[in-house]
């Protein structure tokens, strides 16, 4: 009799829920998207009462997709969006403002007024992350300024604070469970990477009252349980889903890497039970804990990759759906010198320019609308390759292969293009829904499904490899070009 685990993959634009069995096979999926809202530039917000119940929703429809018994479900994983910040009433449930997205920059000027007051690095040397509005710690800060009576609402105990995971949990467990894993917690710029706990300094420099936070925990193990789907079901993972993703391409190893083509793009480098400091603009992360085992990480963020897909769609409406780019790109000899640099929200890793706005770069009469298609779909080959160039210098280390994963995966194109500016081989997995497999490797190997990641290891299955095509000189020119492009967007 097969065991299945329930994962569910909150992102940015929509929700999702699988039942995967004890093989790692996927029994079924349902998904339902998610509104992002834009009140201003730059701004991006969700209502967190509308993740909660697109969740509910999934969940209950892959449960019926999967025609099991809900009582043939042991246990529960939860990966979600990473940094996206939830504050809401203890005593109501309900929010007291909209989730503020990671990708959103409305707290520009409290990070610039942090940098101002000098604690640039004393939080780069307890968290691993620069001042920026993509984490939490800021996001905090606004709600309550914003807010009426917050900081004495949040200092009476009356207001809890949750990234997506601490916020689900509260949900499923009817509000008697306030917990977040290390792997969430290390992204809020509260957390002190060493002891992992949250620390009174990092507190002190946001205001952040330590009532409003909740308990860390391991990314693997019973937090709770939940009666919501008919039967008393364990909670038993929760992990940011770049980290999910990490886990779930069965990188366990010092050196092993992956990336994620999603909304955003997130390559992650495993570093082992060592912490790496970047001098290149990366950030140092948590990787997973499990017990005693602490795994560390060099995480890169791309903030626009897959957006910049849903850019083409829906704001030029110069295709019709992300598949499209795949034969448009084939078609074309080259992108005949035009470069996108997709800096709608801002530069990420390694450049973490707030200020950059998108640009479009080597327009000639000759251009066309689908030299700039393909041009947006290697921009997100473009990005990976400066992560992986910074990741390259502060570990002195030659990545051997590339995990890939997430929706833009799918595009050979982009596959074989990014294994031309790498260098390297591209390995893409059989089942790439690795984000959701992540968690739900984490729920098994709490509640005895698995027995130890030998036996996730042997379930793991490749469906495709892409070896570099182009020789190294082609590929120099092409980054040349790209330098010139990113210099010039910074300095607009």
């Amino acid at each position: 009799m097969s065991k299945y685990i329930l994962a569910i993959d909150q992102g940015t634009t929509s929700s999702r829920a699988m039942i995967i069995d004890d093989n790692l096979k996927i029994i079924s999926i349902s998904q339902q998207e998610v509104a992002n809202t834009f009140p201003k530039p730059g701004w991006v917000q969700m209502s967190a009462s509308e993740i909660w119940t697109s969740v509910q929703y999934v969940c209950l429809n892959a449960i019926e997709k999967a025609k099991i018994d809900v009582k043939d479900i042991k246990t529960i994983g939860i990966t979600n969006q990473r940094e996206t910040t939830i504050v809401w009433d203890k005593k109501t449930g309900l929010p007291v403002y909209d989730a503020l997205v990671w990708q959103s920059r409305q707290t520009n000027e409290l990070c610039e007024k942090a940098v101002r007051a000098g604690y640039t690095d004393v939080i780069k040397r307890k968290t691993g992350l620069p001042i920026d509005p993509y984490f939490s710690s800021s996001k905090i800060r606004w709600i309550l300024d914003n807010i009426e009576n917050g900081q004495k609402r949040a200092e009476n105990g009356e207001l809890l604070f949750g990234t997506v995971d601490s916020w689900l949990v509260y949900k499923l467990t009817n509000g008697s469970v306030h917990i977040t894993d290390v792997t969430n917690a290390s992204r809020t710029m509260l957390m002190n990477l060493d002891t992992l706990k949250w620390d009174q300094e990092l507190l002190d420099i946001w205001n952040v009252p330590n009532c409003m936070l909740p308990e860390i925990k391991d990314s693997s193990e019973i937090y709770g349980y939940t009666h919501i789907f008919g039967t008393k079901l364990p909670i038993a993972a929760c992990v940011g889903d770049q980290q999910s993703a990490l886990f779930g391409q069965m990188c366990f190893e010092k050196g092993q890497c992956k990336n994620t083509y999603g909304t955003g793009c997130f390559l992650l480098f495993n570093t082992g039970n060592k912490r790496v400091e970047s001098k290149n603009g990366l950030v140092t992360t948590v990787g997973w804990k499990i017990k005693d085992e602490i795994v560390y990480a060099l995480e890169g963020s791309v903030f626009v990759a897959g957006a910049a897909i849903q850019w083409l769609r829906d704001g030029l409406k110069v295709i019709e759906k992300a598949s499209e780019t795949e034969r448009i790109a084939y078609e074309l000899e080259s992108s005949d010198g035009v470069y996108v640099v997709p800096a709608f929200t801002g530069l990420g890793a390694p450049y973490w320019d707030q200020n950059a706005k998108g640009a479009i770069f080597g327009l000639t009469r000759g251009t066309t609308t689908n030299h700039i298609i393909r041009a947006t779909l290697e921009s997100l080959a473009y990005q990976t390759y400066d992560l992986i160039e910074a990741m390259q210098q502060d570990t002195d280390l030659t990545i051997a292969a590339l995990q890939v994963d997430g929706g833009a995966c799918r595009n050979n194109y982009l596959m074989q293009f990014q294994s031309d500016l790498l260098q390297t081989k591209i390995v893409r997995p059989e089942n790439f829904e690795t984000t959701a497999l992540g968690a739900a490797m984490l729920a098994g190997l709490a509640t005895g499904i698995f027995v130890d990641k030998n036996d996730l290891i042997d379930k793991y299955k490749v469906e495709q490899k892409f070896e570099p095509y182009l020789n190294s000189m082609q590929v120099q020119k092409l980054i040349y070009g790209w330098k010139k492009a990113i210099k010039a967007t910074m300095e607009f």
